[in-house]
Protein backbone atom coordinates (compact mmCIF):
# COMPACT_ATOMS: atom_id res chain seq x y z
CA UNK A 1 0.00 0.00 0.00
CA UNK A 2 1.25 3.55 -0.50
CA UNK A 3 2.36 5.93 1.55
CA UNK A 4 -0.13 8.61 1.34
CA UNK A 5 -0.05 12.46 2.67
CA UNK A 6 -0.28 16.21 2.47
CA UNK A 7 2.97 18.09 2.71
CA UNK A 8 1.52 20.49 5.14
CA UNK A 9 1.42 17.49 8.01
CA UNK A 10 4.83 15.40 6.63
CA UNK A 11 7.06 17.88 4.57
CA UNK A 12 8.76 16.75 1.46
CA UNK A 13 12.30 17.26 3.77
CA UNK A 14 10.28 14.67 6.23
CA UNK A 15 9.71 12.03 2.98
CA UNK A 16 13.40 12.73 2.13
CA UNK A 17 14.76 11.84 5.41
CA UNK A 18 12.57 8.53 5.72
CA UNK A 19 14.00 7.52 1.98
CA UNK A 20 17.58 8.28 3.76
CA UNK A 21 17.35 6.38 6.56
CA UNK A 22 15.33 3.26 5.23
CA UNK A 23 17.08 3.20 2.17
CA UNK A 24 13.85 2.81 0.03
CA UNK A 25 13.48 2.66 -3.72
CA UNK A 26 10.53 3.95 -5.46
CA UNK A 27 8.37 6.98 -6.69
CA UNK A 28 7.21 9.95 -5.20
CA UNK A 29 4.50 11.72 -7.34
CA UNK A 30 3.08 15.50 -5.48
CA UNK A 31 0.08 16.86 -6.71
CA UNK A 32 -1.74 19.87 -6.38
CA UNK A 33 -4.77 19.93 -4.07
CA UNK A 34 -8.13 20.27 -4.26
CA UNK A 35 -9.49 21.50 -1.15
CA UNK A 36 -13.18 20.16 -0.64
CA UNK A 37 -15.68 20.54 2.10
CA UNK A 38 -14.55 17.92 4.40
CA UNK A 39 -11.74 18.10 7.42
CA UNK A 40 -8.88 16.22 7.43
CA UNK A 41 -7.36 14.85 10.77
CA UNK A 42 -5.99 17.81 11.49
CA UNK A 43 -9.36 19.70 11.61
CA UNK A 44 -8.07 21.33 8.76
CA UNK A 45 -10.05 21.50 4.87
CA UNK A 46 -9.05 18.22 3.48
CA UNK A 47 -7.63 18.50 -0.10
CA UNK A 48 -7.98 15.55 -2.89
CA UNK A 49 -5.09 15.27 -5.11
CA UNK A 50 -5.67 17.37 -8.20
CA UNK A 51 -3.13 17.82 -11.31
CA UNK A 52 0.45 16.24 -11.17
CA UNK A 53 2.93 19.02 -10.09
CA UNK A 54 6.20 16.51 -9.75
CA UNK A 55 7.82 13.16 -9.50
CA UNK A 56 11.03 12.58 -7.38
CA UNK A 57 11.95 8.99 -8.13
CA UNK A 58 14.83 6.84 -5.18
CA UNK A 59 16.89 4.04 -5.52
CA UNK A 60 18.34 2.32 -2.22
CA UNK A 61 17.89 5.55 -0.93
CA UNK A 62 19.71 7.37 -3.16
CA UNK A 63 17.49 10.67 -5.02
CA UNK A 64 18.48 9.69 -8.81
CA UNK A 65 15.11 11.73 -10.91
CA UNK A 66 13.20 14.84 -10.55
CA UNK A 67 10.54 16.13 -13.04
CA UNK A 68 8.50 19.53 -12.56
CA UNK A 69 4.78 19.65 -14.54
CA UNK A 70 5.76 23.38 -15.39
CA UNK A 71 9.13 22.57 -16.49
CA UNK A 72 10.65 20.57 -19.27
CA UNK A 73 12.96 18.28 -17.90
CA UNK A 74 13.70 16.62 -21.01
CA UNK A 75 17.82 15.93 -22.08
CA UNK A 76 17.28 18.93 -24.59
CA UNK A 77 15.71 21.25 -22.46
CA UNK A 78 17.95 20.59 -19.32
CA UNK A 79 21.32 20.94 -21.94
CA UNK A 80 19.84 24.00 -23.60
CA UNK A 81 19.20 25.45 -19.81
CA UNK A 82 22.87 24.25 -18.72
CA UNK A 83 24.41 26.44 -22.17
CA UNK A 84 25.61 22.86 -23.37
CA UNK A 85 23.09 23.26 -26.53
CA UNK A 86 22.18 26.91 -28.07
CA UNK A 87 17.81 27.84 -28.78
CA UNK A 88 18.91 26.58 -32.65
CA UNK A 89 20.80 23.52 -31.81
CA UNK A 90 17.90 22.38 -29.33
CA UNK A 91 15.23 23.69 -31.83
CA UNK A 92 16.59 21.65 -34.57
CA UNK A 93 16.76 18.31 -32.43
CA UNK A 94 13.35 18.74 -31.11
CA UNK A 95 12.34 18.07 -34.92
CA UNK A 96 14.52 15.94 -35.94
CA UNK A 97 14.54 13.35 -32.43
CA UNK A 98 10.69 12.33 -33.30
CA UNK A 99 10.18 9.24 -30.45
CA UNK A 100 13.65 8.91 -29.67
CA UNK A 101 14.13 9.08 -25.85
CA UNK A 102 16.81 10.75 -23.90
CA UNK A 103 18.95 7.67 -23.56
CA UNK A 104 19.01 7.53 -27.51
CA UNK A 105 19.39 11.20 -28.14
CA UNK A 106 22.12 11.30 -25.42
CA UNK A 107 24.09 8.32 -27.11
CA UNK A 108 23.93 10.59 -30.60
CA UNK A 109 24.73 13.61 -29.33
CA UNK A 110 28.22 11.96 -27.50
CA UNK A 111 28.81 10.21 -30.63
CA UNK A 112 28.63 13.19 -32.81
CA UNK A 113 30.63 15.46 -30.21
CA UNK A 114 28.09 17.80 -29.22
CA UNK A 115 28.40 17.23 -25.10
CA UNK A 116 30.70 14.71 -23.45
CA UNK A 117 28.91 12.10 -20.93
CA UNK A 118 29.98 14.47 -18.46
CA UNK A 119 28.48 17.70 -19.70
CA UNK A 120 24.88 15.14 -19.82
CA UNK A 121 25.93 14.32 -16.24
CA UNK A 122 26.48 17.52 -14.51
CA UNK A 123 23.41 18.88 -16.62
CA UNK A 124 21.09 16.38 -15.38
CA UNK A 125 22.01 16.39 -11.98
CA UNK A 126 21.74 20.11 -11.80
CA UNK A 127 17.94 20.14 -13.24
CA UNK A 128 17.09 17.37 -10.84
CA UNK A 129 18.74 19.34 -8.16
CA UNK A 130 16.58 22.23 -9.04
CA UNK A 131 13.69 20.48 -8.81
CA UNK A 132 14.00 19.14 -5.46
CA UNK A 133 15.03 22.24 -3.75
CA UNK A 134 11.97 24.10 -4.97
CA UNK A 135 9.58 21.13 -3.92
CA UNK A 136 11.50 21.53 -0.53
CA UNK A 137 9.78 24.86 0.04
CA UNK A 138 6.19 23.75 -0.80
CA UNK A 139 3.75 24.41 2.36
CA UNK A 140 0.98 22.02 1.41
CA UNK A 141 -0.19 19.64 -1.74
CA UNK A 142 -1.28 16.04 -1.71
CA UNK A 143 1.92 13.31 -1.62
CA UNK A 144 2.33 9.72 -2.69
CA UNK A 145 5.18 7.28 -2.44
CA UNK A 146 5.17 4.07 -4.53
CA UNK A 147 7.47 1.56 -3.69
CA UNK A 148 9.60 -0.25 -6.24
CA UNK A 149 8.19 1.97 -8.50
CA UNK A 150 10.32 3.86 -11.32
CA UNK A 151 9.72 6.98 -13.78
CA UNK A 152 10.12 4.88 -16.78
CA UNK A 153 12.63 3.25 -19.03
CA UNK A 154 14.01 5.50 -20.63
CA UNK A 155 14.72 8.42 -18.35
CA UNK A 156 18.43 9.48 -17.72
CA UNK A 157 19.05 8.61 -13.66
CA UNK A 158 21.95 10.04 -11.69
CA UNK A 159 22.13 8.47 -8.03
CA UNK A 160 22.48 11.68 -5.61
CA UNK A 161 23.63 10.94 -1.90
CA UNK A 162 20.32 12.51 -0.08
CA UNK A 163 22.05 13.47 3.02
CA UNK A 164 24.34 17.24 1.52
CA UNK A 165 20.52 17.28 -0.22
CA UNK A 166 18.26 17.36 2.85
CA UNK A 167 21.43 19.77 4.56
CA UNK A 168 21.32 22.15 1.09
CA UNK A 169 17.80 22.13 0.72
CA UNK A 170 16.93 23.19 4.40
CA UNK A 171 19.32 26.24 4.31
CA UNK A 172 17.75 27.00 0.87
CA UNK A 173 14.03 27.06 2.95
CA UNK A 174 15.85 29.80 5.45
CA UNK A 175 16.71 31.69 2.60
CA UNK A 176 13.62 31.01 0.61
CA UNK A 177 11.73 32.82 3.52
CA UNK A 178 13.93 35.86 3.17
CA UNK A 179 13.62 36.51 -0.25
CA UNK A 180 9.80 35.76 0.11
CA UNK A 181 9.71 39.28 1.82
CA UNK A 182 11.54 40.96 -1.11
CA UNK A 183 9.82 38.98 -3.89
CA UNK A 184 6.21 37.84 -2.34
CA UNK A 185 4.70 36.79 -5.96
CA UNK A 186 5.62 35.60 -9.58
CA UNK A 187 3.64 38.47 -10.90
CA UNK A 188 6.12 41.16 -9.89
CA UNK A 189 7.65 43.15 -12.35
CA UNK A 190 11.07 44.34 -12.83
CA UNK A 191 13.25 47.60 -14.27
CA UNK A 192 16.80 48.30 -13.67
CA UNK A 193 17.11 51.21 -11.38
CA UNK A 194 18.22 54.43 -11.72
CA UNK A 195 22.33 54.29 -11.25
CA UNK A 196 22.33 50.49 -12.79
CA UNK A 197 24.25 51.74 -15.64
CA UNK A 198 27.39 52.68 -13.96
CA UNK A 199 26.89 49.50 -11.69
CA UNK A 200 26.68 47.16 -14.41
CA UNK A 201 30.21 48.25 -15.92
CA UNK A 202 31.46 46.93 -12.64
CA UNK A 203 29.80 43.46 -12.29
CA UNK A 204 30.57 40.01 -13.16
CA UNK A 205 27.05 38.25 -13.97
CA UNK A 206 26.84 34.46 -14.32
CA UNK A 207 25.29 32.55 -16.82
CA UNK A 208 21.94 32.65 -15.14
CA UNK A 209 21.63 36.17 -14.18
CA UNK A 210 22.32 37.27 -17.85
CA UNK A 211 19.98 35.24 -18.85
CA UNK A 212 17.45 37.17 -16.70
CA UNK A 213 19.10 40.95 -17.72
CA UNK A 214 17.21 40.69 -21.29
CA UNK A 215 13.68 40.94 -19.80
CA UNK A 216 14.03 43.04 -17.17
CA UNK A 217 11.17 45.25 -18.44
CA UNK A 218 7.70 46.64 -16.18
CA UNK A 219 5.90 44.89 -18.86
CA UNK A 220 7.34 41.10 -18.43
CA UNK A 221 6.15 39.39 -15.41
CA UNK A 222 8.84 37.55 -13.26
CA UNK A 223 6.12 34.53 -14.29
CA UNK A 224 6.14 34.96 -17.90
CA UNK A 225 10.00 35.54 -17.48
CA UNK A 226 10.25 31.68 -15.51
CA UNK A 227 8.88 30.06 -18.46
CA UNK A 228 10.69 31.46 -21.14
CA UNK A 229 14.35 30.59 -19.65
CA UNK A 230 13.16 27.63 -18.18
CA UNK A 231 13.81 28.16 -14.51
CA UNK A 232 12.28 27.01 -11.24
CA UNK A 233 9.89 29.15 -8.78
CA UNK A 234 12.72 28.87 -6.44
CA UNK A 235 15.22 29.69 -8.54
CA UNK A 236 14.18 32.37 -10.51
CA UNK A 237 13.65 34.30 -7.08
CA UNK A 238 17.08 33.60 -6.05
CA UNK A 239 18.47 35.32 -8.89
CA UNK A 240 16.06 38.36 -8.79
CA UNK A 241 16.87 38.47 -5.08
CA UNK A 242 20.75 38.87 -6.04
CA UNK A 243 20.23 41.06 -8.59
CA UNK A 244 17.82 43.37 -6.22
CA UNK A 245 20.36 43.36 -3.26
CA UNK A 246 23.20 44.06 -5.73
CA UNK A 247 20.82 47.39 -6.89
CA UNK A 248 20.98 46.65 -10.43
CA UNK A 249 17.01 46.03 -10.20
CA UNK A 250 14.05 47.28 -8.57
CA UNK A 251 10.92 45.08 -7.83
CA UNK A 252 7.58 47.30 -9.28
CA UNK A 253 3.84 46.04 -10.03
CA UNK A 254 3.07 44.50 -12.99
CA UNK A 255 1.59 45.93 -16.11
CA UNK A 256 -0.77 44.19 -18.89
CA UNK A 257 1.54 41.06 -19.91
CA UNK A 258 2.88 40.04 -22.82
CA UNK A 259 4.16 37.28 -25.21
CA UNK A 260 8.15 37.10 -24.52
CA UNK A 261 10.30 35.83 -27.58
CA UNK A 262 12.69 33.24 -26.75
CA UNK A 263 16.34 34.55 -26.61
CA UNK A 264 20.01 33.05 -27.79
CA UNK A 265 21.67 31.50 -24.58
CA UNK A 266 24.60 33.75 -23.09
CA UNK A 267 28.00 31.46 -23.47
CA UNK A 268 28.63 29.49 -20.24
CA UNK A 269 32.24 31.97 -20.12
CA UNK A 270 31.41 35.56 -18.69
CA UNK A 271 30.05 37.93 -21.47
CA UNK A 272 32.38 39.99 -23.38
CA UNK A 273 33.12 43.89 -23.31
CA UNK A 274 30.53 44.23 -26.32
CA UNK A 275 27.66 42.06 -25.04
CA UNK A 276 28.02 44.43 -21.97
CA UNK A 277 27.57 47.52 -24.13
CA UNK A 278 24.27 45.74 -25.38
CA UNK A 279 22.34 45.67 -22.13
CA UNK A 280 23.89 48.86 -21.20
CA UNK A 281 21.87 49.72 -24.58
CA UNK A 282 19.28 48.06 -23.04
CA UNK A 283 18.88 50.06 -19.64
CA UNK A 284 19.36 53.44 -21.77
CA UNK A 285 16.40 52.21 -24.12
CA UNK A 286 13.95 51.14 -21.37
CA UNK A 287 14.51 54.35 -19.23
CA UNK A 288 14.32 56.36 -22.33
CA UNK A 289 10.77 54.97 -22.69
Amino acid sequence: MPLQGNLRDFSTTQLLNLVNLSKRTGLLTIFDGITTNELDAMKQPKQIPGAERARIAFHQGRLVYASAANQDSSLVAVLNKAGKLNNEQARQLRERMGSLGDKGLAMRLIGAKYVTQGDILAAVKQNILDIVFNLMTLQEGPFRFDDNQSPGSDVILVPIELEPVIIEGGRRIKEAGEIDKVIGSLDVSLKFAENAKQKFKGVHLTVDEWKIVPYVDPKNTLRQIMKVVNMSELQIKRIVYSLNQAGLIEIVNSAKPQVLPQRPNRPTKPPTPPEKRVVLSIIEKLKSM
